[in-house]
């Protein structure tokens, strides 16, 4: 089997704990969207998003759509606002939205560039605050590659973004593992012919992923000591 040299990364629920970045912004854009409370509650169930609990359903669409889909469930419910203006808020609030690192990132990215692994980012989040989210983390740097589903290589569970990752560090896609917390992570990484490995820090239990991946892990913490476990 080929060495693994080159690992990417999605971003919500890997890099970044799911729960506590989304679940925060979901609260603030709606407010802002719907104007009250109960207008807020309507809107939050048309993405799958409970108000009240301040919780998502499984099923969100926000939880491995992209903003671009996000807007459009919500387009027919507030017919008033433009579907533009609705992504634009989308991605206003995501900028802003906190960031609970899944392990201490800047650390942990260092480690794995040390040890010579090319890294990258390929989310489903616009790139705009995709790197806002590093910046604030001071990992962006670390990265090689950065790309959200509006940086022209289209949107998960297509493969570009992970081809295009391959090609920008000059790897095979054999030799790149990708992680992620989603099925849509899981689905594009083998696609692209890459090894697959999935995170519980999303909202997806290992049920759900299991059959999808080569590995489930708790976090990306374990993540180095697997890839050592594949060249052993």
């Amino acid at each position: 089997m080929t060495m693994i040299k080159g690992v990417l990364f999605d971003k919500d629920g890997t890099l970044f704990d799911f729960a506590a970045t989304w679940e925060a912004w979901a609260a603030s854009f709606l407010a802002r969207l719907g104007g009250s409370p109960e207008r807020a509650r309507s809107l939050g169930a048309a993405i799958g998003f409970d108000t009240d609990a301040r919780r998502f359903a499984r099923d969100s669409i926000v939880i491995a759509g992209t903003a671009g889909e996000v807007a459009d469930a919500l387009v027919p419910h507030i017919p008033s606002i433009p579907h533009d203006a609705i992504l634009r808020l989308i991605n206003e609030e995501a900028e802003k939205a906190p960031q609970m690192e899944a392990v201490p990132l800047l650390p942990y990215l260092t480690a794995l560039r040390t040890q010579g692994f090319a890294l990258g980012v390929a989310t489903n989040d616009a790139e705009a605050p995709a790197r806002a989210h590093l910046d604030s983390a001071g990992v962006t740097g670390c990265f090689e590659f950065i790309a959200g589903y509006d940086s022209g290589h289209g949107a998960k569970p297509g493969p570009g973004q992970m081809l295009a990752f391959a090609e920008a560090v000059g790897l095979d896609p054999g030799a790149v593992v990708m992680v992620g917390d989603s099925t849509h992570d899981l689905i594009a990484g083998r696609a692209a012919g890459m090894r697959c490995v999935a995170v519980l820090t999303g909202l997806a239990g290992a049920d759900v992923l299991a059959p999808l991946a080569d590995a489930v892990l708790a976090d990306i913490g374990d993540l180095p000591a697997w890839i050592a476990a594949q060249s052993a």
